[in-house]
């Protein structure tokens, strides 16, 4: 379970790492398309698409390497049981709001889905293509929380990599 859950991450941050790739591209055909006299209609929503993609699909993997930012300075104060009740208190939140967030994520896509919401520029791209990343991405940020979770249930989460909780 280990081996698919670590890969489940780097899957998604590869994914966030090409939708980076994808508006970078986008933004280039943009600049030189202008500079070129040739039209580009609809090329900034997609690379917004993208980049919201992106965005969403390397929230896990950031979570997973103690990327996110953290507010240590309760917690640097606290030592043994209460700090570790703290730390499950804030992950089991975590897990309580991000599991909202991908049901909600999941909600919309289904709900532009079936209205057939299409976006408003030129480009009129069905809403739900572009929102499943979105959808994806918040899952797996669960997935990651409620991993964060158990190992932290199981006395077996590694520290996180915060400066401030070793100048105690």
């Amino acid at each position: 379970m280990r081996k698919f859950l670590d890969g489940l991450y780097t899957g998604s941050s590869w994914l966030a790492g090409l939708g980076m790739i994808g508006v970078l591209l986008m933004v280039s055909y943009s600049i030189v398309g202008r500079l070129a006299g040739i039209p580009v209609g609809g090329i900034d929503a997609y690379a917004g698409y993208a980049m919201a993609g992106a965005g969403f699909l390397a929230l896990a993997s950031t979570l997973k390497k103690g990327e996110h930012i953290r507010v240590t300075l309760v917690l640097g104060m606290l030592q043994g049981r209460a700090r570790r009740a703290l730390e499950l208190t804030a992950l089991l939140i975590a897990v309580a709001l991000s599991g909202f967030l991908a049901l909600y994520s999941a909600r919309l896509v289904w709900q532009s889905w079936s209205f057939q919401d299409i976006s408003t520029g030129i480009d009129a791209t069905p809403m739900w293509i572009p929102q499943i990343s979105m959808a994806v991405g918040t899952l797996i940020f669960f997935i990651a929380f409620l991993d964060e979770f158990c190992l932290e249930l199981l006395g077996k989460r590694l520290p996180p990599n915060s400066e401030e909780l070793h100048h105690e």
